[in-house]
């Protein structure tokens, strides 16, 4: 995982999460945790974006 990467996991999950997959359900799962807290948006990019 790159710094730019994990930075973007902190500031803006779901930019990192479009960076790594594009659009598609993990963009919009990623969309609603942050909706619903800035935390789980932060637990869910780190997640996937770290297991491929």
């Amino acid at each position: 995982m790159s710094v730019l990467t994990i930075i973007l996991n902190i500031l803006l999950p779901p930019l990192a999460v479009y960076m790594k997959h594009g659009v598609g359900s993990t963009l919009l799962i990623s969309i609603i945790l942050t909706i619903i807290g800035w935390i789980p948006g932060v637990i869910h990019a780190f997640l996937v974006n770290g297991t491929r």
